[in-house]
């Protein structure tokens, strides 16, 4: 079996990330699978670049300009929503002729158009999608944040000021795109799948949840003492490490942590801040910071994960994060708010805690929990089992070989 995994970027965002762990995981199983991307950053075989063409940047820019105009000219939300406006046709490549299944994951920012999925299914190939987010079940939105517009006819948006008319006409193009298609959707996690279920879109699709796999020979558990002084941290304080893509994008709750840490009331703490403009964040904390900035290196990445003496993710929003994956398997508790599929990932008091929901109070209450008042090494001990047994390349690889099986009978089925 031949699978193509698409996905706008090769190795930035989680997305991609996920996209990368999957095709190895296939590749381990039995199954010849490749990436196509837009971006490609590395000399990997088995990941194949669009041809470069000026077209490319274009096709980004172009849709960047379409959704600054509807925001008013504002770049608030200029991230959250895409219209799938222009995009690349990739039905024409060779490695797409020679697949058997078109897996197409994150395929955003001007990757693929609404018109060239559309292609994509009348090709006559079976088609997974992996919903990394919303957006395949909106019109516009990556994030709902409680919005429920979607579930019958998406015909507004919230970020977009007056945007009735044009959620409208992304959302009926869509339509149009899936008509009587076949696709199977993958959420990554439980409570996608639930959220996506709910959408009028998805009517006569089949929607099921697969959790993102994880190579636990890289993402393991190691001296901690050695893990700190590698990157020149402190030995004697008690580390809260936080980590995401960029950490002043405020989906992801930096504002809640620098409240918690207000509250905490723990001596000798410190923040480890992982990602892009960790700098920005620094004053804002009450306690010592160590922003370590965007990192690419795996094993570096390790180490800040071993470093940590608990991981804090207070998003508002998340599908299944890989981050809380990688600071399980390294032995980290975590703690999140109730949302998504972070609860999924967590259990309450097991491996970590999950906080109320936008609650700064409940999100210290779980970090002091965590440092001061559990037994450290069995919440580590339940964090990695809970790994291996849900989130390894086999599990994971092994359910989606029976997806495929499944979208493959259903499209021969209809033909």
């Amino acid at each position: 079996m031949r699978v193509l995994i698409v996905n706008t970027s090769e190795r930035t965002g989680g997305a991609a990330v996920a996209a990368n762990r999957l095709m190895m995981a296939l590749n381990n199983n039995g199954v010849k699978a490749k990436m196509l991307v837009r971006d490609k950053e590395t000399e990997s075989l088995t990941v194949v670049g669009l041809p470069k063409s000026p077209m490319l940047r274009w096709h980004f820019l172009w849709e960047r300009l379409v959704v600054f105009f509807h925001c008013h000219f504002s770049k608030k939300h200029l991230f959250e929503i895409d219209l799938a406006n222009t995009g690349s046709d990739i039905t024409r490549l060779r490695v797409f002729q020679e697949a058997d299944i078109i897996h197409l994951h994150w395929i955003n920012q001007g990757m693929l158009s609404i018109k060239g999925i559309r292609k994509i299914l009348q090709s006559g190939k079976p088609v997974v999608w992996t919903m990394h987010d919303i957006w395949p079940a909106t019109a516009v939105c990556h994030l709902t944040l409680d919005c429920q517009q979607f579930a019958d006819r998406c015909c507004s948006c919230r970020l977009l000021p007056h945007g009735s008319a044009l959620a409208e006409r992304v959302w009926k193009r869509k339509q149009w795109m899936l008509g009587d298609e076949s696709v199977y959707f993958v959420a990554c996690s439980r409570w996608l799948e639930s959220e996506a279920k709910a959408s009028a879109l998805f009517k006569g699709h089949k929607v099921t949840s697969i959790p993102n796999p994880i190579d636990t020979h890289i993402y393991n558990r190691c001296d901690k003492k050695a893990a700190r002084q590698r990157l020149g941290l402190p030995a004697d304080k008690k580390l809260i490490l936080f980590v995401s893509q960029r950490v002043t994008n405020r989906n992801k709750g930096m504002d809640y942590l620098v409240e918690a840490c207000r509250q905490l009331d723990v001596p000798d703490v410190g923040v480890i801040i992982l990602g892009g403009h960790a700098e920005e964040v620094v004053p804002l904390l009450p306690v010592e910071a160590y922003p370590l900035g965007y990192v690419n290196d795996e094993r570096r990445i390790v180490d800040v994960y071993n470093a940590a003496d608990v991981f804090v993710l207070p998003s508002l929003s998340e599908n299944l994060p890989n981050t809380i994956m990688e600071a399980m398997a390294c032995g980290v508790p975590c703690v999140g708010f109730r949302v998504g599929g972070i609860p999924e990932e967590i259990d309450h008091k097991q491996n970590g805690y999950v906080a109320e929901y936008r609650s700064a109070d409940d999100l210290a209450r779980g970090i002091r929990w965590i440092l001061t008042e559990a037994d450290h090494e069995t919440l580590s001990k339940n964090a990695v089992h809970k790994v291996a047994q849900n989130y390894s390349q086999q599990s994971v690889a092994i359910k989606y070989l029976d997806v495929y099986q499944q979208a493959m009978a259903f499209k021969n089925y209809k033909l």
